[in-house]
């Protein structure tokens, strides 16, 4: 069963052919909406939005361990999660799309494991290479499948929004080796491996992050919203390519 984790920018999934909406419950309460069961191009997978379906939960108050234990108790055992992110690194454009290959936590004060000696077993998980290489071979092939060039890696920052970053916070984050900012790929990524669920994210470049190229003194928020407008139907062309992708 094929997981799809909407970000900002998709909200719902065009194209699903939706058979069923659940509320689901979890021992860590309830995820930021209804899992949404359907078909895209004959293939079953559950699409939930992670701001909810009128997009008004912010990122630090997302219930993470909630959204992805819903996820694998209803069979899910392979995640896309999409992200919109803003560029670091000179090749991170507006625009670009890309399938990172590694995280940095700017994050605090979530709720970031399962495995805390009380619900669950404490455990110590390799957490090296945080995304799953295989759900990344997938979908760099469904973009190549799609007609769309994705960037093969680069480094996720994390932070805790829901405000921007400042351009000091940005120059840092560029020395640490940053390449990308978003406020939701942690704990997120970190919850689907404990959960033994393969995850990979597809992060959509919809912005430069503060005090970079035009955005070197204010980051236009009409311009993201522009951005993320055109570059979401490549998404979409993009998932329903993993939708005729039987692996996994």
């Amino acid at each position: 069963m094929l997981g799809i984790i909407g970000g900002s920018g998709l909200d719902q999934l065009p194209g699903l052919e939706i058979t069923e909406r659940r509320a689901c419950a979890s021992p860590y309460g309830k995820p930021s909406a209804d899992l949404v069961f359907g078909r895209l191009h004959g293939r079953e997978l559950i699409f939930l939005p992670r701001h909810g379906v009128d997009h008004s939960v912010a990122p630090h108050h997302i219930n993470y361990r909630a959204n992805l234990w819903a996820l694998h108790a209803q069979g899910v055992r392979n995640v896309v999660a999409v992200s919109t992110v803003g560029g670091i690194t000179k090749q991170m454009v507006a625009g670009a799309l890309v399938v990172p290959d590694q995280i940095i936590d700017y994050t605090h004060d979530r709720e970031s494991t399962y495995c805390d000696g009380m619900q669950q077993p404490l455990q110590h998980i390799d957490f090296t290479l945080p995304f799953c290489a295989d759900m990344r071979r997938r979908l760099l092939a469904a973009g190549q499948a799609s007609g769309f060039e994705l960037h093969n890696g680069g480094t996720y920052g994390a932070t805790q929004g829901p405000r921007l970053e400042t351009a000091a916070e940005i120059s840092r984050m560029e020395r640490d080796g940053a390449d990308l900012v978003g406020m939701t790929g942690m704990p997120e990524a970190v919850l689907a491996r404990e959960l033994g669920v393969c995850y990979a994210m597809l992060a959509v470049v919809v912005n430069p992050a503060a005090g970079k190229g035009d955005n070197a003194k204010a980051v236009s928020l009409d311009d993201i919203l522009a951005v993320s407008e055109a570059a979401m139907k490549k998404v979409r062309l993009i998932l329903e390519a993993m939708g005729t992708d039987r692996g996994g």
